[in-house]
């Protein structure tokens, strides 16, 4: 895999990928990721149309304050959204709050193919010519393909980290979550 790059309009470009600012054309397809149950199955529900577009407002308005944030890819081959990456300092209460993460979601029929490791390398390298000294990842321990792509990007477990997710009640399935970090080559 080469080092992404910027093109004339500051998107950034891997081999196969394109990670973008969002545009009203991605609301269908991310609303669609959002009501499929094998997508959403390590999340407390399925999102509704507006909590999507919410989510997607967030992600654009992060972007377009702080250069970073979980960005739209696309498929250079098609120009098709089809999920997103990208980092985003942490602000919710617990043991890594103030740090960086790194987040993706794919529509399903994108999986196994290695975008989402192709896109989390390319936002992992932004993070670090911005300065970034290392950066966190988390999920629930049974979702092993996030935990796997965590691996593969070279992220290693960090069990001091981990934490119960505060915004979920007590004994909910989702609530225990593992970190993984990487420091800055």
């Amino acid at each position: 895999m080469s080092a992404p790059v910027r093109d004339s309009a500051g998107r950034i470009v891997t081999d196969r990928l394109r990670l973008r600012q969002w545009v009203e054309a991605d609301l269908e397809p991310f609303a669609a990721m959002g009501k499929d149950p094998r997508v959403m199955a390590y999340f407390p529900t399925l999102l509704t149309r507006a909590e999507s577009d919410a989510q997607a407002v967030r992600h654009h308005q992060s972007i377009a304050t702080t250069g970073i944030g979980f960005w739209a890819v696309e498929t250079l081959a098609t120009g098709r959204f089809i999920g997103f990456t990208g980092i985003k300092p942490v602000t919710m209460p617990g043991s890594i709050k103030g740090e960086t993460e790194i987040g993706w979601r794919l529509a399903r029929e994108h999986w196994g193919i290695g975008y989402a490791r192709e896109a989390a390398a390319a936002a992992l390298h932004i993070g670090f010519d911005r300065g970034l000294a290392s950066v966190v990842a988390m999920t629930v321990i049974g979702n092993t393909a996030s935990w796997g792509l965590m691996e593969r990007l070279g992220m290693v477990r960090r069990p001091d980290l981990d934490f119960d997710h505060p915004d979920l009640p007590d004994g909910h399935r989702l609530r225990p979550h593992i970190v993984y970090s990487i420091a800055a080559p």
